[in-house]
């Protein structure tokens, strides 16, 4: 399957595993997202990378969101040896990756992410391999904004069509209600709503319920 061909979650897992295949260091590879303000990880190769992405949020800092946030590339040559984010590359260190990639990845305007490398052994990403991490990067920035897009477009579509039912729905009961008790459709969609109210149930779910009956009926 192709990164075009998936949705945004696809598109993150293979992005994240096709990273660890293929760029020179990589022992695990995570990925960063931030919504609303609030960080998680979306796809991830490993328990301990997603513990240790997990951490950095629970800090509020680390090379994954200061990468996520600047859209910047953060190294970490050494995390036995690195004394920032609270001591978090100390943790990375007693979990066997002692060195450390992360690159801000471009989705969209709603969201920021990074891609997060973790390395087994000290100074494990050279100018070469930061610079073709870049490079991968960019593509897949590509990737994860159509499927962005395509994503966002897919559920705008869903909501449309759920509403547009709803309209439906609920017609088909104002012109049984006026057939019924010879009202106008503002009484009618009054009368409805009064249901509602009263049966705490939503206006769509009172609709349905009369149509349906009045369907039934012999």
């Amino acid at each position: 399957m192709k990164l075009g061909e998936t949705d945004l979650d696809g598109v993150l897992h293979q992005v994240a595993d096709l990273a660890r295949r293929t760029l020179p260091g990589a022992g695990q590879v995570s990925i960063t997202m931030i919504r609303g303000g609030a960080a998680s990880t979306a796809a991830h190769t490993s328990e301990t990378a997603l513990l240790l992405d997990e951490h950095q949020y629970a800090r509020s800092g680390g090379p994954s969101l200061e990468a996520a946030h600047g859209k910047a590339t953060v190294v970490v040559p050494d995390t036995a040896g690195d004394d920032r984010w609270d001591g978090w590359p100390r943790l990375a260190a007693e979990a066997g990756f002692r060195s450390m990639l992360s690159i801000g990845l471009p989705v969209g305007e709603a969201m920021a992410g990074a891609l997060n490398l973790y390395g087994e052994r000290p100074r494990g990403f050279d100018d070469d391999g930061v610079t073709l991490a870049q490079t991968f990067v960019r593509y897949a920035g590509v990737a994860l904004a159509n499927a962005h897009l395509y994503d966002s477009t897919a559920s705008l579509a869903q909501h449309l069509q759920a509403a547009m039912e709803s309209r439906a729905v609920i017609e088909q009961a104002k012109g049984i209600i006026m057939g019924e008790r010879r009202c106008s459709a503002d009484e009618a969609f009054a009368m409805l709503t009064k249901v509602s109210q009263d049966s705490n149930r939503k206006l769509r779910d009172v609709a349905a319920a009369l149509v349906e009956r009045t369907q039934r009926a012999p």
